[in-house]
């Protein structure tokens, strides 16, 4: 079994999308079978890689970094229908959803995978919680980490 992964940007454009979607979906096939995918389920890229994990016929483990979570996503519908297919959710003890509860769920996320899917564009960290603070604690862990991002390609 492999245990992959995700944190990324939370707003993609359609082309950035797609781009992530088919690398995401090379990585999986990759991996050694059964794939568990490990997601907080936001916008973007986390939705994204939930949504390949399960095409492709993996499981999935959705860690939800606070109650009332699902407050702050923008596409609740395919949260929802994501969060029903999940085998596992884990719901951080954090009252809101917050930087902290973020940065909660993302530490807890690379320390349980076997490898870290990134949807990043490089660009230093604005903060606790966010896609390159994750990434740095994977490095801090010499987790491997797979970047997925067009070449050019510049943040909505």
């Amino acid at each position: 079994m492999s245990i992959i992964g995700v944190t990324g940007h939370r707003e993609l454009t359609a082309v950035i999308e797609a781009h992530v979607r088919a690398q995401i979906a090379a990585i999986l096939r990759e991996q050694p079978q059964p794939v568990l995918g490990m997601s907080s389920l936001a916008d973007g890229a986390d939705l994204v890689f939930a949504e390949t994990v399960l095409w492709q016929g993996g499981t999935l483990h959705a860690v939800l970094p606070a109650l009332g979570y699902q407050s702050t996503v923008q596409d609740a519908k395919t949260y929802e229908r994501l969060l029903k297919a999940a085998d596992e959710v884990t719901v951080l003890e954090f009252d809101e959803p917050g930087p902290q509860a973020y940065e909660a769920a993302g530490r807890l996320i690379v320390e349980k995978c076997d490898l870290l899917v990134a949807v990043w564009d490089g660009a230093a960290p604005r903060g606790p919680g966010g896609t390159a603070a994750a990434v740095n604690y994977a490095h801090s862990l010499g987790r491997p980490v797979r970047i997925c991002w067009p070449d050019g390609a510049i943040r909505p």
